[in-house]
Parts: C-alpha cells; structure tokens; sequence
C-alpha cells in the first residue's frame, strides 16, 4: 500500500515538481495550499508525512507544526526559503522531523522522505493500545472499540502525547474545532463514555486519568 504524503505549499509549481517527484518514487502524494486547510485534512485523515512549508500565506508553517503536535505525531518535512540555523533549530525543537532549504531538489526531498518514514515510530502501541491513524480505529487489549468520531478524536489526541494533561479548552479546541452545539461539559462526557468502553475490555484498567481542576491524560504504566 503506497504511503500517503501531504504536501502543504502556496506556490503551485513547487507543489507539482513534488507531487511529481514523489509519485514517480511511488508514493500518494496530496496537495493542499493553506496551514488551516492542513490541520482540517490531517485531523480527516492521517497522513504518513507531512511536507510543510515555513511560509504559508494563512498561517506561519511554524504555527502548523505546534498546533499539529497537539493531536498527531505524524512525521514532518519543513521546506523553507530561509536557511539561517536559528530557523532550523526552531523547526526542529517545535517537533520537525527535518528540514530543506529552497531550492532543492525533488530527488533529495524524496530521499529524506524515505528516510524520515524508514525511522518513523511503529503504530501508537501505549497500554494496551494499538492505533491505526489511517483507518482511524484504535484498539484496547486486542480489541478493537468502537468510537463515534469525536471519541476518536479524544483519545488519539491523549494517546499522542503519554502522561501530559490536557485541560479541558485545549481538548475542545483540538477535537471540537469548528463543531456547532458544543457545551461546557462536552469533554467530560465523551470522557465518561470512553471510559464505559475501555473498561468494558478491562474492566481493572483506568488509563485516562483525571487532574482535578486541570484536565485529562492517558498514563503510562
């Protein structure tokens, strides 16, 4: 099965010397021309790496990448036209994968994608769960539960980041975004049914884990 890449780049010719590049080397490769537009096909559907531009006309591809982080480790690519080592360490350290100075050539944007996706970490495997980000299921000691989309999307987004406390505004934000009739207690119920669902596979299990007057979070054991 081909792995799917996202390419995310204002400028059309740059977007098609890679979508061409990238195809030919036998990947899917998709196109997508806005950071905002980005986030929303990510959160649809996972991609295997993301290409990113630093300097998209909506949204800085820095920003991208930190609001990406909230809910995905999917692998990412900046391209850049800067190329001073502060930006390359700032990309870095807000969770890039790694980093082409324009202009570069297709053939080595598709080698770094071969290597970037050959060390990529195996499939979300923390306590008992597996996640499949392609297929958006997850499953809990085997089993694979059934979630409506904003339980997934609750769970994958604890599930990213083990042991860290989510409050309650940046899980509506993350999960929520855009989604009409949502109260305050949103997030505390979708807890409470995810919760009814684990235990109904581990009934001795209680991996999300409640901070009083904080938020949520998924331990590691």
């Amino acid at each position: 099965m081909s792995q799917r890449i996202l390419i995310v780049e204002d400028e059309r010719a740059i977007a098609d010397t890679l979508l061409y590049a990238l195809a030919t080397e036998g990947f899917e490769p998709e196109w997508c021309d806005l950071g905002g537009k980005a986030l929303e096909a990510i959160q649809g559907r996972e991609p295997d790496l993301v290409i990113l531009d630093v300097g998209l006309p909506d949204l800085s591809g820095f920003e991208v990448c930190r609001r990406l982080r909230r809910f995905s480790e999917v692998p990412v690519l900046f391209l850049t036209a800067r190329d001073a080592e502060v930006d390359r360490i700032v990309g870095l350290e807000i969770g890039a994968d790694d980093y082409v100075t324009k202009p570069f050539s297709p053939r080595e944007v598709a080698a770094r994608v071969r290597t970037i996706l050959r060390r990529a970490r195996p499939a979300q495997a923390s306590r008992g769960f597996q996640m499949d980000a392609a297929a958006r299921r997850i499953a809990y000691q085997g089993a694979l539960l059934d979630l409506t989309r904003f339980e997934y999307d609750l769970l994958r987004t604890l599930l990213a980041h083990p042991g860290r406390i989510f409050t309650r505004a940046e899980l509506m934000e993350t999960v929520w975004a855009g989604a009409e009739d949502t109260q305050d207690r949103t997030v505390d119920t979708h807890i409470k049914t995810l919760r009814s669902k684990l235990r109904a596979v581990a009934p001795e299990a209680d991996p999300i884990q409640t901070h009083r007057g904080v938020g949520y979070s998924v331990e590691l054991p």
